[in-house]
């Protein structure tokens, strides 16, 4: 083992076989030194089976992590990469392997992550497969720079490993053919225009960012371009140039934003409407929302409704009845411990019996654009959700409104303030929170309310297992889990569990 006689060399590089991959992306590779003896590294963006090399980059006791260099054999698991820039680009991680395979392999991995933390057998259903695998995001957001130190502008994605380098992606395969004209379009007048990006160190420089959203199923389109204010430029060029394009959708809005902050982030600390109007409009299960440019909404549109249908299937198992009167979708692929595959429900008309009739109060924590506020809403009696983003609930109270729901009410604060404030409490409790998961002090609180039933949906299944420790010693139990693949050919998952007090 990489351990105390420290056999690996910081700075060296090592080939080794990749035994297993553990969430995220953390594959522990094997490597027999001259001794003859094996002794094991960490390194990401590894595939089950592969024979890698890689440079030691971490030490410490007990611990080797590395950065993979090069793939030297290829897994049984591996095809041909669909996409070009696969292996330059730090999106994908499993484009080369089935998708069948694909998604064993995340479903194992949670499966063991959620069993080390999980009290006695792990009531794990499986993994549900996204409807689509290719041009499946309705977001994107990419950089401008340069692919290699003082080379030509370059307008893409991060190439892997790099915090600097540009990889142009042109032939993409998870976005589709209207962000590809968008992308070359924007980059060819930057380029024309000599417009300078702004250099990660100096912090000197105008271009930054460009965002695109784009609706699955209205096929309206927003771009955002995301600038300093260290230059005054008139984009009127630009837009007859992006309203010209002939679009598979429809172009409805061009934004500027200006973002003179040192993260490298999509910040918007003032956003000026170019062209059109600065929201697209989606559809989830029969329901309508208006996006705006900042507006958290899951990337992956039909991956959702899948998402969301699970979390309103665990919380009408929780004891307010079942679903009536709703119509199948659709079955998505269920790979796992599921017995079945795993049906996606229409939002239609949904009747709940059982629990005397009465309808429960849910709070919705951590509610975003408030797309599962909605869902839940002809279940409940009351919707309560909470986002500390103002504009997401801003967009949220319109959606309601847009959508006929009156008994939706939707708060811009912090989880862990606003639980104070809130005077009616709740009879069940959704919680979708950010990847780094629920804040100690928030969880707390959450668990004081003592509700019977909890339904948790996580796009990070390490944050997951952490809170799911505190909730189980705190008299919660797992009662039924799954994962939802939101992201194909990636290492990322979403998560649902459902939780029950163990008292009843």
């Amino acid at each position: 083992m990489c351990g105390m006689e420290y056999r690996l060399k910081k700075g060296s590089v090592y080939e080794g076989k990749v035994e297993k991959v553990d969430f995220p992306n953390k594959a522990t590779v094997w490597v027999t030194d001259e001794d003859g003896q094996k002794e094991k590294a960490i390194v990401k963006n590894a595939i089950p089976g592969q024979t890698v090399r890689f440079c030691v980059n971490k030490k410490r006791k007990g611990h080797c992590e590395g950065r993979l260099m090069e793939v030297v054999e290829k897994s049984p698991l591996e095809t041909s990469p669909a996409c070009p820039h696969f292996g330059k680009c730090g999106g994908c991680t499993y484009q080369t392997v089935a998708y069948e395979e694909q998604l064993k392999i995340k479903s194992a991995q949670v499966e063991k992550l959620l069993s080390e933390v999980v009290s006695g057998e792990l009531p794990f259903e499986g993994i549900i497969g996204s409807p689509v695998t290719e041009e499946y995001r309705n977001k994107m957001e990419f950089s401008f720079g340069d692919e290699y130190k003082d080379g030509p502008l370059a307008l893409g994605l991060h190439k892997r490993n790099s915090m600097y380098d540009i990889v142009p992606v042109t032939e993409c395969k998870i976005i589709d053919e209207d962000y590809r004209k968008i992308l070359t379009c924007v980059q060819d007048y930057a380029i024309e225009k000599e417009l300078p990006f702004q250099h990660k160190l100096s912090h000197e420089g105008y271009l930054r960012h460009l965002l695109v959203r784009k609706s699955v199923k209205t096929g309206q389109i927003l771009v955002d371009i995301v600038t300093t204010t260290q230059i005054e430029h008139d984009f009127t060029e630009l837009i007859n140039r992006l309203t010209s394009i002939e679009y598979k959708g429809t172009l409805t809005g061009v934004l500027h934003t200006f973002n003179d902050s040192l993260a490298d982030a999509v910040i918007n600390e003032k956003t000026e409407l170019l062209y059109g109007q600065d929201y697209i409009e989606e559809e989830l299960l029969g329901l309508r929302f208006k996006i705006t440019p900042f507006s958290f909404f899951q990337t992956n549109s039909l991956g959702a409704e899948l998402l969301y249908s699970k979390a309103r299937e665990y919380v009408l198992s929780g004891g307010f009845g079942d679903v009536a009167g709703v119509d199948d979708t659709g079955a998505a692929s269920a790979v796992g411990n599921s017995d079945a595959a795993v049906t996606a429900k229409a939002a239609g008309n949904v009747e709940v019996q059982g629990n005397a009739g009465s309808k429960p109060v849910i709070y919705d924590l951590y509610t975003g654009t408030g797309t599962i506020a909605q869902m839940l809403s002809p279940v409940a009696s009351k919707v309560i959700g909470v986002e500390i983003v103002a504009e997401a609930v801003e967009a949220a109270k319109k959606n309601a409104a847009q959508n006929g729901l009156t008994n939706c009410e939707f708060i811009a604060d912090d989880v862990l303030k606003a639980l104070d404030n809130i005077e009616i409490k709740p009879d069940f409790i959704v919680l979708d929170p950010p990847r780094d998961g629920i804040h100690p002090k928030a969880l707390e609180k959450i668990i004081d309310y003592g509700v019977d039933r909890m339904v948790y949906i996580s796009c990070k299944p390490t944050s997951l297992a952490r809170d799911l420790v505190t909730l189980q010693e705190r008299g919660y139990k797992v009662e039924k889990c799954c994962c939802v693949d939101m992201f194909p050919n990636t290492g990322h998952v979403e998560t649902v569990v459902g939780l029950h007090r163990k008292d009843i």
